[in-house]
């Protein structure tokens, strides 16, 4: 399957680079590319992972953070949001376009 990771997911990505780069020197780039692993996993995964607020949702292996992402008709892996788990949920809903 194709992967496509939407502006919003790669917000989310920079943002959670920005703060573990503030925590320690070098944490920030081993987050970024063990979420981009997470994300590379769902060529031979995607779809096997629970629905959450109309999205599958994949956590993170070494992270607090949730993938969430849809497939859409041509088998693209559509990665909409990148979210750190100790979040507010009403505010992850809110952000995914639930009500």
């Amino acid at each position: 399957m194709k992967i496509r990771i939407l502006t919003s997911a790669l917000e989310d990505l920079l943002m959670g680079r920005f703060f573990y780069d503030k925590q320690a020197a070098g944490l920030g780039d081993y987050f970024f590319d063990s979420l981009f692993s997470d994300i590379d996993s769902l060529a031979l995964n995607a779809g096997i992972h629970p629905d959450h607020y109309g999205y599958y949702r994949m956590l993170s292996k070494r992270f607090p953070y949730a993938i969430y992402y849809k497939i859409d008709n041509n088998n693209t892996v559509m990665v909409w949001r990148v979210f750190d788990m100790r979040s507010d949920p009403v505010k992850i809903r809110k952000n995914l376009g639930e009500s």
